[in-house]
């Protein structure tokens, strides 16, 4: 079963997703900041990150930033996930995966997701 990181300070997106994409038959991995999320990468490697980019502690960007510098952890694919209005050319500009606009819908969200889990259920 294909694994999803799901990265949002945001508790009830979180938690929404997790059950979300649990139903759909992937196993979910979730941090509430781009720190957390370093430390969960290094135990569990994900098919792909949904990534908010508004946080405390570590933003998305800092998070992508370290994340491009780390040989074990550059090639996962990031889906930048936001509401900010310049949140798209930053994506384009980090080398983001994919980019999904807060508020979304969670076709949205399959498509991206299966867009890098083709085997999934």
């Amino acid at each position: 079963m294909p694994t999803v990181m799901v990265v949002d300070d945001d508790v009830d997106l979180c938690g929404m997703l997790e059950a979300f994409l649990g139903f759909e038959g992937f196993d979910v991995l979730t941090a509430r900041n781009g720190s957390e999320a370093l430390r969960q990468l290094h135990e569990r490697r994900p098919a792909v990150i949904l990534l908010d980019m508004m946080m405390p502690v570590m933003d998305g960007v800092e998070f992508r930033l370290h994340q491009q510098r780390e040989p074990s952890l550059r090639d996962i694919p990031v889906v930048c996930v936001s509401a900010r209005h310049d949140a798209r050319h930053t994506a384009a500009k980090l080398g983001f995966a994919g980019f999904l606009s807060k508020p979304f819908s969670l076709d949205a969200v399959m498509v991206a997701v299966r867009g890098f889990c083709p085997a999934s259920p």
